[in-house]
């Protein structure tokens, strides 16, 4: 029974304010706004276990990578897709992270450095400081007895060189080679491959016998001589290109003897040859081809094969083929893949999409920097990225970029440290004369755009997820 006191207190107190009742609605909030409030319940990191990376933009938290820790549980394949636009920090996070990496003992490197400053490639600063010599691909030079590849080098096999050779043929013809034309460059390896025996066979041993087949050829298929050496014409003259014309002193002659393969960075300098013509993914597929068979060993070394310009590969069905193998026996073997691109569209939309789809599909860590509005909803499209990142891809700034790594999506800012820093930066002749102040104005257009992205993700991580009472 209510106590007395307290009913009357009611009443008189009813009587005065009236009858009154506080109703409290139901909190609702949504799984990102309690990550962002409540960091211990964020989405989980990557392990404490790689290189360092920077710091998650949202969270604080710092952020830790490595392909070869994360393969199996959390990644699928250790291959890596990088892309953003000019200017954002793709060089800077490609060169620390392979110095960090260096940092471990069982690490190696090959780098293809397509661009260049100063009459050399952008990984000349950082070779000299590891005590390596870039080998330089540069017609004119080797042309004094400069750096040689050669494709029909006998650490190849007799089937990787005839594909490396119908590769060079189709990626320069823009096609590929018909029955006749395949047949004819068949049997002129074959023939050069069992008659030169004293010394390495080189691409002028081929050309001459497309040029001047041997009568068993066309008999072994009841054709004419005349046929055989009409078929293989076309063949000829493309491979003359690397033999007398403008690609050759590279690749015509034996490989280079004290090329050092062991060395824990191995930087291939490309930035002598025009990145926009036929000759670029040309090089690259004999460079891929080379070092599958000369480099690539099943020891208990991690290697990273990281490649810039890498449209030139994912571009091309030809090329792109080559290395969908790499790719593959890559995982076995410790090998991750990196791809450096500036637009997805350059490649997507192409003559090589099925091949460039097949690539990207084993690239389970994509790094977006910014790009334009509509560059950026295309790319969401073909990664399938959750909204909120397609959303704030166009207003991160330098040095800043969307990490996903086989689904786990972060926003990331890249870290360089004080002695990385004249090392990975490309922009040399404007840093080294700026100004103190200028540094500090920087510095802090940095930090308020960190604030702004942090506070962009805060607001929008919600909007992908489900909203929980």
């Amino acid at each position: 029974m209510r106590d007395p006191l307290s009913v009357l207190t009611e009443a008189f107190t009813s009587f005065l304010f009236g009858k009154v009742e506080t109703t409290r609605p139901p909190v609702r909030t949504s799984t990102g706004q309690a990550q962002a409030v409540y960091l211990p319940t964020a989405a989980p990191g990557l392990g404490d276990s790689g290189v360092i990376i920077g710091r998650e933009v949202y969270s604080g938290k710092g952020y830790i990578y490595d392909p070869f820790q994360l393969y199996g549980q959390q990644l699928p394949a250790p291959h890596w897709l990088v892309l953003g636009e000019s200017g954002n920090g793709k060089s800077a996070l490609e060169k620390t992270y392979v110095l960090r990496q260096l940092r471990f003992k069982d690490r190696q490197v090959v780098v293809l450095d397509a661009q260049g400053e100063d009459g050399v490639g952008e990984w000349n600063l950082i070779a000299e400081e590891l005590g390596i010599t870039p080998i330089r691909l540069d017609p004119t030079a080797a042309l004094n007895h400069g750096i040689r590849l050669n494709p029909l080098d006998p650490a190849i096999t007799t089937t990787g060189q005839l594909a490396l050779l119908r590769t060079i043929i189709e990626v320069a013809m823009g096609h590929g080679l018909d029955e006749r034309a395949g047949f004819a460059l068949k049997v002129a390896h074959s023939y050069v491959n069992e008659t030169i025996t004293d010394r390495q066979p080189v691409l002028s041993d081929i050309v001459d016998q497309l040029r001047h087949p041997e009568p068993e050829s066309a008999e072994s298929m009841n054709v004419a001589i005349d046929d055989v050496r009409a078929w293989g014409l076309d063949v000829a003259l493309v491979l003359d290109r690397l033999v007398d014309g403008d690609l050759r002193g590279m690749f015509d002659g034996p490989t280079t003897v004290g090329i050092d393969l062991d060395a824990p960075l191995i930087v291939f300098d490309l930035s002598h040859i025009d990145r926009n013509s036929i000759a670029m993914p040309i090089l690259m597929a004999i460079v891929g081809v080379w070092l599958e068979h000369t480099w690539i060993r099943p020891d208990r070394k991690k290697r990273i094969f990281l490649v810039e310009e890498a449209w030139h590969i994912i571009n091309s069905p030809f090329v792109a083929q080559l290395f969908q193998r790499l790719l593959k026996f890559g995982r076995r073997l410790g090998l991750s893949f990196v791809a450096v691109v500036h637009h997805l569209s350059d490649v997507v939309d192409g003559a090589a999409a099925k091949e460039a789809a097949a690539i990207l599909k084993m690239a389970s860590t994509r790094t977006i920097y910014a790009q334009k509005a509509d560059e950026a909803r295309a790319t969401g499209r073909v990664l399938g990225l959750p909204r909120w990142a397609v959303e704030i891809i166009p207003t991160l700034t330098p040095g800043i970029a969307v990490w996903d790594v086989n689904g786990n999506v972060q926003v990331v800012k890249h870290l360089v440290t004080e002695t990385e820093r004249p090392l990975v930066f490309t922009d040399r002749a404007m840093t080294e004369s700026a100004s103190d102040l200028a540094d500090d104005a920087l510095r802090a257009a940095e930090l308020e755009a960190e604030q702004r992205a942090a506070a962009f993700v805060e607001q929008h991580l919600g909007d992908s997820e489900s909203t929980v009472a």
